[in-house]
């Protein structure tokens, strides 16, 4: 019989079944313990069941709301609970298509995107409508935007896959990517047991995919643009029709490369394919991109019109040091690329940079021999890394390979002095940071904060260095005319202007909101979630990849105007997401994990009129951190009493472990109830200090009142004391 419920229940058979998978030898072993754990899970008295899906949730790629108990019945389920801005779970989205790829809803499989926010902002259905069709998926996703079944099932981390039997019994859990040969294994072998007992059915599931209802358009998600040096031609990475666009300044296209759907095949412009490309740089007529989802990059040359690899091998690698020749060196996740050169060579442009996201580092290919700061010679194709340990953190050092990155997405150069460096947009940091290009020192220039281990210092204030906030930015480009650094500051739908000198960061465009405004003044145009920009060699037009809008913008920095780049002569290959609505409903109050602990304290006697004072005292395990302005918050509810909080601050943020909020509540001066029942709820955010993985979790302090007839005194002082 299963112990207790939600994914604890699974873990004490489930861990036995990995601990017998390591000493297995062969397939057929394997296959075979999976079959004798199912049997096990399977003759429980009780099953481990999953509560079914809300009825008033939010559904994409779906006829309608999809109920567990009807519509699945009779299927094995894959649950993937994820966030979308996440990598890890970007990463895990090919695992998932290939197993759609070898069963269907008629093999009795199915799998279900559950959409966990991690913040506020992801709780929006257009920006996961963004999401679903940037990132291809074609199964069904709810909208859990309270993370309802998150807490039921006590999830702790993205990614999380969770395998559903027919009767929407927990079979399997699987924390993190990486784990596509169990994901296949369990599956297969669930597929196997449950149709030899008769209980898999072959109805197919109304799936009706979200992009099939949107109008055409002829850029989709672009993510990043550049301009060559007579700043006549365009080059534009139509991300979402896996393509690139060579246009001239009005828009004219003069060469499309690729789409409109994914592939990896080199040749002539015809037949080459690229899947989700990022980063482009172009000098002459040679341009090199980063092929983001084949992790490769690639090199088109305009005068042959052929296409072809320079590094990766198409698959995801893990090596984090390189040092292979190009097409030989497996890569991950690389998402922008720009031109450099070596410190001893004599070409100019001889090396490529490369922001590899997927490892958090900064790669160099080598265009020719040279040699790197503080490196060694270096044979023309190698690849390797050039600064970045691997690590996902926000960590400065004067030697490079000891710095860490996280997430970086978006390079420019300075080569000129006093500058000599590359400048970084670190997305998951929330940073712009430096790497000199004489000893290959990081530093930081604005944004995040100093702890390295901190990820979630974001936010949207224009300050100097480290009292600036940004929020995910994607890239970044040098105005040498005017000695500026501008910012696509992507998820604050903002273009910052950076001075490094004085490390001063202020707005130059957008108004914080996602809407979609044109042909206005800077202060009144509006971009949604801006991934790129250039700017034109005179310094006259900065070029704007404005992704989640599906177009290039223009600025001009002398007239101050924003305009769209029209797409000239084009076929129309997909979709956009129109109409751009902005939800402004407010998140609602967080609900509690549904494993949090209650404490029950002591009735507490109470005058009208009184200042209660409540001190939190929390405390994390070890080697943890709050994660710091994450939405970690407090807040106070009186069920069925809601006059006790009329007038009153119900809820606030918990920024700093080491300085936890006062609350003060003023009681009414005129009480309805003699006794009343308080609840002061804390729900934290909190990462280990060598892990990417954040934990959500909760604690519930229940406080009696009563009312007495004698005073009690102006104020009354209780400490909320727990250790998680």
């Amino acid at each position: 019989m299963a112990a207790g419920g939600g994914l604890p229940g699974l873990l004490p058979a489930q861990t036995q079944l990995e601990y017998a998978l390591l000493d297995a030898l062969t397939p057929q072993e394997k296959d075979n313990l999976v079959y004798q754990y199912l049997r096990k899970v399977d003759s429980w008295e009780q099953d481990l069941r999953v509560p079914d899906f809300g009825g008033d949730l939010e559904w994409l790629n779906t006829d309608g709301p999809i109920s567990l108990y009807k519509d699945l019945c009779g299927k094995v389920v894959v649950l993937d609970f994820f966030t979308y801005c996440c990598i890890n779970c970007i990463h895990l989205l090919p695992d998932l298509h290939a197993l759609e790829h070898k069963y269907c809803d008629k093999d009795g499989l199915l799998v279900v995107g559950v959409h966990s926010a991690k913040f506020p902002n992801e709780k929006v259905l257009n920006n996961i409508k963004s999401a679903v069709l940037r990132y291809n998926i074609t199964h069904p996703v709810v909208n859990d935007a309270d993370a309802t079944l998150w807490h039921e099932l006590e999830v702790s981390c993205w990614p999380t896959l969770v395998i559903l039997g027919p009767r929407g019994n927990m079979l399997f859990s699987l924390v993190g990517e990486g784990h596509k040969d169990k994901l296949f294994l369990f599956t297969s072998i669930a597929l196997k047991f449950y149709k030899e007992k008769g209980q898999i059915t072959d109805n197919k599931i109304g799936i009706k995919l979200y992009r099939d209802s949107l109008p055409s358009s002829p850029l989709l998600f672009p993510g990043k643009v550049t301009v060559d040096n007579s700043g006549n031609r365009l080059v534009i990475a139509d991300t979402g029709h896996h393509r690139i666009l060579v246009v001239r300044k009005n828009g004219q296209i003069l060469h499309t490369i690729g789409g409109p759907n994914s592939g990896r095949k080199d040749g002539r412009f015809s037949e080459a394919a690229f899947n989700s490309p990022q980063g482009v740089a172009i000098k002459n007529n040679i341009i090199f991109v980063a092929d983001t989802e084949n992790h490769l990059i690639r090199k088109i040359d305009l005068e042959l019109e052929m296409v072809n690899t320079v590094a990766g091998i198409g698959i995801q690698g893990t090596d984090k040091e390189g040092g292979a020749k190009g097409e030989e060196q497996p890569i991950s996740s690389p998402w922008d690329v720009i031109f450099g050169s070596s410190v001893s060579g004599t070409h100019e442009d001889d090396v490529l940079w490369i922001a590899m996201a997927g490892t958090h580092q900064v790669w160099a290919l080598m265009l020719e021999c040279g040699k790197l700061p503080k490196g060694s010679d270096l044979k023309k194709g190698t690849c390797l890394r050039f600064a970045g340990s691997g690590n996902e953190e926000n960590r400065n050092n004067a030697y490079p390979h000891k710095a860490a990155f996280a997430q970086p997405s978006g390079l420019s150069l300075a080569s000129e002095e006093p500058w000599n460096c590359i400048f970084v947009a670190d997305s998951e940091s929330s940073t712009v940071r430096t790497i000199s290009l004489k000893d290959g020192a990081v530093k930081h220039l604005v944004g995040g904060e100093r702890d390295p281990l901190n990820l979630f210092a974001f936010g949207d204030v224009d300050e100097a260095g480290i009292n600036a906030k940004l929020q995910h930015p994607l890239g970044v480009t040098w105005d040498k005319k005017r000695k500026l650094l501008y910012v696509a500051d992507s998820y604050n739908h903002k273009v910052k202007f950076v001075d490094p000198k004085m490390k001063n960061c202020a707005t130059l465009a957008g108004t914080g909101e996602a809407s979609n405004v044109v042909g206005s003044s800077l202060t009144q145009s509006t971009f949604n979630e801006p991934g790129g920009l250039c700017v034109e060699e005179n310094g006259r037009l900065l070029y704007i990849a404005d992704t989640n809008n599906h177009q290039i913008k223009v600025l001009d920095l002398e007239t101050k105007i924003v305009s769209m780049l029209p797409i000239l002569n084009t076929e129309m290959f997909d979709v956009v997401d129109h109409p751009f609505v902005q939800n402004n409903k407010t998140a609602n109050i967080p609900k509690l994990p549904k494993s949090a602990p209650n404490i029950q304290l002591p009735s507490l006697s109470v005058t009208p009129g009184q200042t209660l004072r409540f001190l939190f005292r929390l405390s994390l395990p070890a080697n943890m951190k709050l994660t710091e302005e994450a939405p970690s918050s407090w807040f106070l509810t009186a069920e069925g009493n809601e006059w006790l909080l009329q007038g009153q601050n119900p809820t606030g943020e918990i920024e700093d472990i080491s300085l936890q909020p006062l609350i003060a509540l003023q009681l009414p001066s005129r009480f309805l109830s003699s006794e009343v029942v308080l609840s002061i709820k804390a729900c934290l955010y909190y990462c280990s200090k060598d892990s990417s993985a954040c934990t959500m979790k909760g604690i519930s302090f229940s406080q009696p009142l009563q009312v007495a007839n004698t005073n009690q005194g102006n104020t009354a002082q209780v400490e909320l004391t727990y250790a998680f």
